[in-house]
């Protein structure tokens, strides 16, 4: 019976301490974090797209010439013997002017990626508070500025970028910062039907009872409640602004020589496939063709993973 009492002390001493000791919840982002883990395609992609980046830093370190630099042996000769070939360091073969393909595809490759990173950047930013305060303030202002975004959706975005290029002149910093700022109206529609969700929400109510400024909850707290959302249609964005500059390179309005990104290249490939120089349209089209599945899959990995009751 003794042994018995103390068995029993013992263990409500020790359901004492276990209840006693706290408890570490889960954020919201660590269970996304592991649902986003356990979606294999955006995992697999997740580590294309870091190979990728890791390639753009580390392959130019293994590049025999530079971007500008003719090989004189090989121009002029038969279109095949600018192929790909490791004896004379062309990995990826010469483009028709003998300038390597492996360091211009290299070069492309980071343009089209820190293209569509930055005008993404642009048009979450714009779009965001620009949503956020329609969708808070609502009333007039509301209506006036959602007729705006409808009056810059009829114009076609495409015309306004070539505008811009041809009136401002053709560089790179202009054209991502043009690229984000017709691309921002999507992403304001979003962002203003999730702030009417949530402005009548209890930390909403709470801070305006305390005296905070409209701005300020705005900022503080309806913003960083949309980062989910914001977070999935930037990823997605991303494909979206890469297409964008290759199609404006394509027309040969985007980045300009001795520089190149991905579609200007694709476009100098389409134009010389009839000679049988194949590789010139095939290695920047497999990057480009793999960039945007990447972050298509990346993207739809999140929204599972940031809202899994969409699935």
């Amino acid at each position: 019976m003794l042994v018995e009492a103390r068995s029993d002390v013992v263990a409500t001493q020790e359901g004492t301490e276990a209840a006693s000791t706290p408890v570490k919840g889960r954020s919201l982002w660590h269970d996304a974090g592991r649902r986003f883990l356990r979606n294999r395609a955006a995992v697999f992609f997740v580590g294309l797209l870091v190979l990728i980046v890791l390639f753009t830093i580390i392959g130019p370190y293994f590049a025999q010439y530079t971007i500008e630099k003719v090989d004189w042996s090989i121009l002029g000769k038969v279109p095949a013997l600018g192929g790909p070939s490791l004896a004379n360091g062309h990995f990826f073969g010469v483009d028709q002017t003998g300038r390597d393909l492996y360091i211009r595809v290299i070069q492309g490759t980071q343009i089209s990626l820190v293209v569509g990173v930055l005008g993404s950047a642009v048009a979450v930013v714009v779009g965001t508070l620009y949503g956020a305060i329609a969708g808070y303030f609502g009333g007039r202002l509301d209506s006036a500025m959602m007729r705006f975004v409808d009056i810059l959706y009829s114009i076609p975005y495409m015309f306004i970028l070539i505008l811009l290029l041809i009136i401002f002149g053709r560089s790179f910093s202009l054209l991502f910062v043009g690229i984000g700022l017709v691309s921002w109206l999507g992403m304001a529609r979003v962002v203003r039907g999730q702030t009417l969700t949530l402005k009548n929400r209890e930390f909403v109510e709470a801070a305006v009872a305390t005296g905070v400024k409209p701005l300020a909850i705005v900022i503080r707290h309806i913003v960083p409640n949309l980062l989910g959302i914001v977070v999935v249609y930037a990823t997605l964005l991303i494909p979206e602004m890469i297409l964008l500059e290759s199609f404006i390179s394509f027309l040969g309005l985007g980045i300009q020589e001795p520089n190149t990104s991905l579609g200007a290249l694709i476009s100098e490939g389409a134009q010389t496939m009839q000679y049988g120089t194949f590789w010139q349209l095939g290695f920047p089209l497999a990057f480009f063709v793999v960039i945007l599945f990447a972050f298509f899959f990346v993207g739809d990995g999140l929204r599972d993973a940031l809202d899994p009751k969409d699935r």
